[in-house]
């Protein structure tokens, strides 16, 4: 029998902060997928947020460290596209002029995927879990998820495969304005996206919306719930696990993202 691969989970600083269950719900799916999983507890933030604001210095320092905790794994898997993007195609060229630590983060960079990826593409995780039965759902594809790492297509096989009725809204593809600092640097222009996307939910009737990045979807559950708006945003990590327990959706306590 082969050995299962050694996994280890970058929970991302968003999913420790306001959705520990995202976290959670990945590990149950990975272990159900076959895999050790471990949660290196020295890791940090990506350091995405200094990346885009220009702060090089504290990027490097915090990827550093990155390098340093998740080496010894087989694979490394992030619940978010957007810091999976990071580690996968930004952190190598922190290092551009050190060959030792770009070697090693070329090499973390080949091992790192993004959730539903690593499951289906990786894993060939698509068997049926259980029956869904949380009603109609849409799925917001998340910009680094989809255009940095070409998650499009895998979390609707899993959808399809627990039952899942999945209405396609309109302009799925289209940023929700979150974009980490960019939501805190244009505000107005935020809101607008942010009011278009709830818009394009809304009208397809779906009771819950999906994506697989928390920063989306804190973002879509604070819009949501100023509008007073019912619908649920949730990571679907969550629904893939919770087709046996319910979990509250991202509302009230969670919904921080966001303004207007």
């Amino acid at each position: 029998m082969a050995s299962r691969p050694r996994v280890a989970l970058f929970v991302t600083c968003l999913v420790d902060l306001h959705r520990p269950s995202v976290g959670f719900a990945a590990i149950s799916l990975l272990e159900q997928a076959g895999c050790m999983v471990d949660v290196p507890r020295t890791q940090t933030c990506c350091g995405q947020p200094a990346y885009n604001s220009g702060d090089r210095a504290n990027a490097r320092e915090l990827a550093r460290g990155i390098l340093d905790a998740f080496g010894g794994y087989d694979y490394v898997v992030v619940p978010s596209g957007s810091c999976g993007g990071m580690l996968k195609h930004h952190i190598p060229l922190l290092f551009d002029d050190d060959p030792n630590l770009r070697t090693r983060a070329d090499a973390l960079a080949a091992k790192t995927f993004e959730l539903i990826s690593f499951l289906t593409d990786v894993m060939g995780f698509v068997r049926p879990l259980a029956k869904y039965t949380g009603g109609t759902v849409t799925y917001h594809d998340s910009c680094s998820g989809l255009r940095e790492l070409g998650v499009k297509a895998q979390p609707r096989q899993l959808l399809r495969a627990v039952g899942a009725t999945v209405v396609e809204m309109s302009d799925a593809e289209v940023c929700c304005g979150f974009g980490g600092t960019f939501c805190v640097k244009y505000p107005e222009i935020s809101v607008r996206m942010v009011s278009d996307k709830t818009r394009d939910i809304v009208e397809t009737e779906a009771e819950t919306v999906l994506a697989g990045d928390l920063g989306c979807l804190l973002n879509i559950a604070g819009r949501l719930e100023r509008e007073g708006r019912a619908t649920n945003a949730r990571h679907i990590a969550e629904v893939l696990t919770d087709v046996w327990r319910e979990l509250p959706p991202i509302g009230k306590a969670n919904a921080r993202a966001g303004s207007g």
